[in-house]
């Protein structure tokens, strides 16, 4: 990739002269689309950011959210979720590995420590050897760097569709906790304060990292593109953690920001001109670990765990001191001049950039792209045998186990995590604040490929039920917006839908999004991959108990929101792990009519000493749900009447999001508490009989806990 003709002109009217080959390789990365969302930021006002608990919204390294405090102080958090795809096709093992040191770093750079990672994972079909090949190298570089900095991972997804071929993607979320006195920006202070650049020290890989996320993965990519792959080194990142804690400790950070796309180029200069103000900085200062590095390698290089701090003058020496006491490296490589100054780079005594610091951030021009509304998929199922549909949708790779990839992370680390990876949403204990913190992450590639606005809207709704069910209310949201080649109108389509789905059902749930990432031109020789919503969203509760997903055996069985249960509404399989597995195509299921109401009504609900055990209905429909629930110690016995015959698949595999199966002593107080909201269903009883026994219009399965375990172990079964 080039600095395009339309954009040389632009630069070389602006600066009124050709720019200089540092010049021109800034302008590159800091106006690609990874960079500039030139594609997608016209879109972006669709999301409501705002909320008397959001206290930095978009804009910065990561959104600062206020928590309630129930039985402590007033604390707050740090969201922010990052894409690392095209590096994960190339290097499964360092793409996956260097994302997590991104968002980790964007965390730190707001004053926060980390204490929470999800990684929503999306990969082509299973039984391919390369996605599983893939899918091994990424969950193995994640696993690797969590664990050594000490970060859990404790919540996320793994999808398979076809669509990911070619073009895999990994988004990574990270929470951190803050005290508000500490919260930083990436946003300058000061004329004649210094940039401190403190970590490691500066290599040649991940050249052009931003430019390379910025255009359709080559035949070749694995081979031809690999050096624009960083190398991470977790151990020194959790050695600049805990640096970065002892420098907010004595108050010696003025602003920071992390390097991560187009390294210190894009670092600094987004620091200096989110401030205002202007910068020298001198490039033969930063500290290299190869020799004969240029000024445009020196600038563009993405080596990771590197920070750059704005440090008043008479705190460098300290600075410098506490970098030496954790064995980083340290560098004054420049400092901040009066508004209306340049942002200026000298090597060797040379001037390499000299431009406007908002020029280079904010120049690039917005591109007007047309879009294709995707067209409604009409009814045409295949009829299977009701045991052969149960048996494959509880196996698919979509549907099954994911202990498989849980397994290998520390998810208990800084011993915060009350509800464990594997449930609806991990819980957090937030003791400073007395608060639950319930984090849900995810998308489903079915939902946004059959119908991208319906599909983004239940993939909201399907984030909020997870935390509800858990007991806690929606707070906020930050989201990752994956498309394929936007110059394609029929993608741009697809895209565009999974925007104003996502910004309409988080405006309807009153959840605001306060921050997030887009990631364009996912598109390979495979093709587009699916419009892909990931959203990461928290609630927040009073303590830090929640009901598990698992059977007590002692209760009886509800189903919460499912319209069609109850004889009123015709179910809709569009978008189905039925109909990926089977084939054939429906329209998209309705969703609830007030999402706020059922979610919040929910929340309640789930905190009720009668509600023994609590499980969304989303992927597989209620037949999987029901199965995830069962185990060893606890079966249960249901029984579903429908109309007519042919909506049985329909009831126990539709997908409609919105809906949850609580086991309950007191199933009247259940429907008090939606009347008027949603409805419930009686369905059955739990029981301890460790089997699921589940008739439909008098047609019978029957498969103890085991049988089922066999069936879900299919991730297991191939890689364990």
């Amino acid at each position: 990739m080039s600095l395009s003709d339309a954009d040389h002109d632009i630069v070389v009217d602006e600066l009124d002269r050709e720019p200089t080959r540092a010049e021109a390789a800034l302008f590159e990365n800091l106006w690609s689309e990874h960079c500039a969302y030139r594609s997608s930021r016209p879109l972006l006002s669709a999301f409501d950011s705002e909320g008397d608990q959001v206290v930095i919204g978009p804009g910065d390294d990561a959104a600062v959210v206020s928590l309630p405090a129930h039985d402590g102080e007033e604390m707050y958090i740090t969201m922010g979720i990052e894409s690392h795809n095209h590096p994960s096709y190339v290097d499964p093992f360092d793409g996956a590995a260097t994302g997590v040191g991104g968002i980790v770093r964007d965390t730190l750079s707001m004053g926060a420590y980390p204490i929470a990672l999800a990684d929503c994972l999306y990969f082509g079909d299973f039984e391919r050897e390369h996605s599983r090949y893939l899918f091994e190298g990424v969950v193995e570089g994640i696993s690797h760097y969590g664990n050594c900095i000490g970060v859990p991972t404790v919540a996320g997804s793994v999808a398979f569709h076809d669509g990911y071929e070619g073009n895999p993607l990994v988004n990574v979320s990270c929470i951190g906790l803050l005290d508000p006195e500490r919260t930083l920006t990436a946003e300058a202070q000061q004329p004649g304060n210094k940039l401190v650049l403190v970590g490691n020290a500066t290599g040649r890989d991940g050249l052009g990292g931003a430019s390379f996320a910025s255009e359709d993965l080559a035949e070749d990519a694995e081979t031809e593109d690999r050096p624009a792959v960083q190398v991470g080194d977790p151990y020194a990142e959790k050695l600049l953690i805990e640096c970065n804690e002892a420098l907010l400790d004595e108050d010696l950070v003025e602003s920071a920001r992390d390097l991560g796309a187009a390294g210190l180029g894009g670092a600094s200069s987004e620091l200096v001109a989110k401030g205002g103000l202007g910068a020298e900085i001198e490039l033969d200062r930063v500290h290299q670990r190869e020799p004969n590095m240029n000024a445009t390698e020196i600038l563009l290089a993405e080596s990771q765990e590197r920070m750059v701090y704005e440090v008043a003058p008479e705190n460098v020496d300290r600075v410098a001191e506490l970098a030496e006491r954790y064995d980083l490296g340290c560098s004054v490589i420049g400092e901040l001049t009066e508004p209306g100054t340049n942002y200026v780079c000298t090597f060797q005594g040379e001037t390499v950039v000299d431009v406007e610091a908002a020029f280079l951030g904010d120049g690039a021009p917005m591109n007007d792209l047309p879009a294709e509304e995707p067209p409604t998929q009409e009814r045409d199922l295949p009829t299977v045998n009701l045991t052969e549909a149960f048996e494959r949708i509880v196996a698919s790779p979509n549907t099954a186990s994911k202990r498989w990839v849980y397994r290998q992370y520390d998810h208990e680390v800084q011993v915060r995590t009350s509800v464990l990876p594997g449930d609806d949403a991990a819980l957090l204990a937030i003791r400073e604040a007395g608060t639950g913190l319930a984090f849900s992450a995810g998308a489903d590639p079915n939902w946004t490929d059959a119908a991208p606005y319906e599909g983004a809207r239940a993939a909201a709704l399907e984030n909020a039920t997870n935390v509800a069910a858990k007991g806690a209310t929606p707070h906020a949201a930050v989201d990752c917006l994956n498309g394929g080649n936007p110059e394609k109108p029929d993608v741009y389509g697809g895209f565009k839908g999974i925007v104003d789905g996502l910004a309409d059902m988080c405006a309807d749930l009153d959840v605001p999004v306060v921050g997030g990432n887009v990631s364009l031109y996912n598109d390979s020789q495979a093709g587009p991959i699916p419009p892909t919503p990931t959203l990461a969203m928290v609630g927040v509760k009073a303590g830090y108990d929640a009901p598990p997903m698992s059977l007590s055996g002692e209760g009886t069985l509800v189903v919460v929101g499912d319209h069609a249960l109850e004889g009123d509404a015709d179910p809709r399989l569009g978008g189905s792990e039925y109909c990926a597995v089977f084939g054939g195509t429906d329209a998209f299921p309705d969703l609830h009519d007030d999402p706020k109401g059922f979610v919040s009504t929910v929340a309640e609900v789930a905190d009720e000493d009668h509600v023994l055990a609590s499980h969304d209905v989303s992927h597989g429909g209620l037949a999987v749900a029901l199965a995830e629930m069962v185990h060893e110690d606890a079966g249960a016995s249901v029984d579903i009447e429908t109309v007519e015959r042919g909506t049985r698949k329909r009831l126990l595999f539709g997908e409609q999001p919105g809906r949850v199966v609580f086991e309950t002593t007191d199933p009247r107080a259940v429907a008090e508490a939606f009347d008027g909201v949603a409805p419930v269903t009686v369905v059955g009883e739990a029981d301890g009989s460790n089997h699921l026994e589940l008739t439909v219009n008098e047609e019978r399965l029957q498969y103890h806990a085991s049988e089922i375990a066999d069936l879900r172990s299919t991730i297991d079964d191939e890689l364990a």
